[in-house]
This record gives C-alpha cells, structure tokens and sequence, in this order.
C-alpha cells in the first residue's frame, strides 16, 4: 500500500513511522510512506496556506487551492475502491476498527491533516471521506493521520509476524466485544494470582472463561458496544 500524507509539519512523523511495525512494514516494501508538506503546492513566496474566515471568527481556515492541487497531483487510481482521500477532521466520522480493516485493502491512500479553526468547506468535495478518531479536538490532524496508518498498517498481510492475533483483541472478537484480560509469568507478583483456569490446560473452559470476562469488560467500559451487536 502507498500512503501519502499531507501536513503543514513533516518533521511530527519521523519517529513513530521510524520504530517498530511500521518501519518493518515499509523495509519489506509492504507500506510506502510519503510525507509532503502542504506548503509545496503554494503560489507566493511566503507559502501561505490559510486566510481569514469568511463571516469574522477566531483563528485562520486553511485554504482550499493548495490542498485541491495537491490531491490532484497525487491521485493516480482515481477509483474509490483502491485509491481513497480521507480529511482528519474533529467533525469527520468517528474511525472504527472495522473501517481500518476495509481501508487496509486499498493501493493508495491519501491523508489531509487539518490545522487551525479548520479547512475551507469546498475541500469536502474533491475527497471521499471526513475522519475524526474520537470526541475531543486536537491541535492537528497528524496525530490521527498516524493513528489511521498505524491501525490500517497492522492489518496488511505479512505485515504481523502472527497476524491470527488480529482475530482475538478489542474489536475483532465474534462478538464485537473489547478484549478478555492476558496474563503472563510470574503467576504470584505480591499476592495478585494469574487466574487458575489459564494455567488448567482445558482450552474448552479457558475459551469459556475468556468469553464470558470479555463481555463482562465490555458491560462496564463500552456498554455501547453491546446495543450496536444486539
């Protein structure tokens, strides 16, 4: 997959694009990552790219031209189902784990991270999606950009050295349910026992006691999880 992401600060991504997984991912050549500061498609030499609100307001909008005309430039597919425009935005769909498994499947993605009071409306008709990852406002969209990357990259065959792992955590049981609790030596640290049942060897009742914590986890931090699966 070929990500592309278009910011007004490069330098934010070069650590956590630099460590781990996503830098395993981009040596065996599965994710390609390219950072481009917005600045690049200005006209002036001062490389404006926000203005005053239309209508009075706080804060600068950023403009729509260099951000059209660097989407036009980096588009290559132009075909929803392989290529996608995604804005970070406060006001965007709430990301899902669902949606990063769906994206995970694309050639080419494009990333916009908003700044200051927002981004000029008209930008809205030239991507195909709008993006928030939660209920609270950031400085930026380069926080979330690498929250999308990092959850899309993940799920990209060959990518997880045991990508079966997916199957079992937050979001992606059966059920829909966050994940059971892990456990791993010593089995006593100062008196707090691992539970008897893990260390039994009866997988049939280890997957019994999994389920059942699972959605006893879920009843107490996301009881919305529950009514979406009813």
């Amino acid at each position: 997959m070929k990500i592309d992401i278009i910011t007004l600060f490069p330098k934010m991504f070069k650590g956590p694009f630099d460590e781990s997984i996503i830098k395993r991912a981009q040596n065996k050549s599965l994710v390609e990552i390219n950072i481009h500061n917005l600045r690049k498609w200005t006209d002036d030499k001062r490389g404006t790219v926000d203005d005053r609100p239309y209508g009075g307001g706080v804060g600068m909008v950023m403009k729509v031209e260099p951000i059209v005309k660097a989407i036009e430039e980096l588009r290559t597919i132009n075909n929803e189902s392989r290529e996608k425009v995604i804005l970070l935005s406060a006001k965007g769909r709430l990301w899902k784990q669902q949606m990063a498994k769906e994206n995970s499947k694309l050639e080419h993605l494009i990333l916009i991270c908003g700044r200051y009071e927002g981004v000029d409306e008209r930008v809205t008709c030239f991507i195909d999606e709008e993006i928030s990852i939660g209920d609270f406002v950031l400085t930026g969209g380069e926080l979330p950009a690498m929250v999308l990357v990092d959850s899309i990259a993940r799920l990209i065959p060959g990518v997880l050295e045991k990508p079966e792992a997916t199957q079992f955590e937050s979001f992606s049981l059966e059920e829909g349910l966050l994940e059971y609790p892990q456990y791993t030596h010593p089995e006593d640290f100062r008196g707090l026992k691992a539970p008897k049942i893990l260390l039994s060897g009866n997988h049939a009742e280890i997957e019994k006691w999994r389920k059942e914590k699972a959605l006893e986890i879920t009843k107490k931090n996301r009881p919305d999880l529950l009514k979406t699966n009813i």
